[in-house]
């Protein structure tokens, strides 16, 4: 298990630009807890389908056209990364923690682009459709989520149960298990849904989370 998770880090590192900031004090996750921080590299899992949130250089064939974001249902996937970032003009920085109601941004380690949502209609079931978006230099308030933390935690932790509530919409990252048949034939359509249900939990899993910033 450890020898897998050094692999995972080591991937991680020699996949990542060195504009990014990292460094070899950044560790792979390997138990419950761990704190989450800006500019760590994670994946997240739908609690209820297991599946991960995941995108792709495949454009949706209706509705913006953008950057499609679906469900994957492997585990082993580098397409499932994504780097958490502050929203921009705040004074969080790389090695910060996170508290529940804070804005945050969620960039696709290896497209740069970002999580996203607006009001075109989402494929298979017409909800509101989440996209990747724009890159390093183009982001704006429709790649904004809050990140909700569910029970008693103040600030976000691996395993930990949490909800993205997208500002623009006022609607939750959500997922089920209807599948797309052909282009992602076999993924499940990640959408934006504006009511509170149990298939808008997700929860931070595989990843290499940077050590907390030091208060001087």
């Amino acid at each position: 298990m450890a020898l897998g998770f050094f692999a995972l880090a080591l991937f991680l590192f020699l996949g990542l630009d060195t504009d990014f900031g990292y460094t070899s004090s950044a560790s792979a996750a390997s138990s419950e807890g761990v704190e989450i921080t800006y500019g760590s590299v994670l994946k997240l899992t739908h609690e209820k389908t297991k599946f991960r949130l995941h995108s792709h250089d495949v454009p949706y064939g209706s509705g913006s056209g953008q950057q499609s974001v679906t469900g994957f249902p492997n585990v082993d996937d580098s397409n499932s990364y994504w780097i958490v970032r502050p929203q921009p003009g705040t004074s969080a920085k790389q090695g910060d923690t996170i508290t529940s109601g804070t804005i945050i941004r969620l960039q696709h380690m290896r497209t740069r682009k970002w999580l996203h949502s607006h009001l075109h209609a989402s494929p298979i079931t017409g909800n509101l459709e989440v996209s990747c978006f724009g890159g390093e230099n183009e982001s704006d308030t429709g790649d904004y989520w809050r990140l909700l933390i569910e029970g008693s935690g103040k600030t976000w932790k691996q395993d930990q149960r949490i909800r993205l509530h997208h500002v623009d919409t006022s609607g939750y990252l959500h997922s089920h298990d209807k599948k797309y048949s052909r282009i992602a034939g076999g993924q499940q359509e990640v959408c934006g849904l504006q009511e509170k249900r149990a298939d808008n939990v997700w929860l931070a899993a595989e990843g290499v989370y940077l050590p907390i910033t030091e208060s001087k």
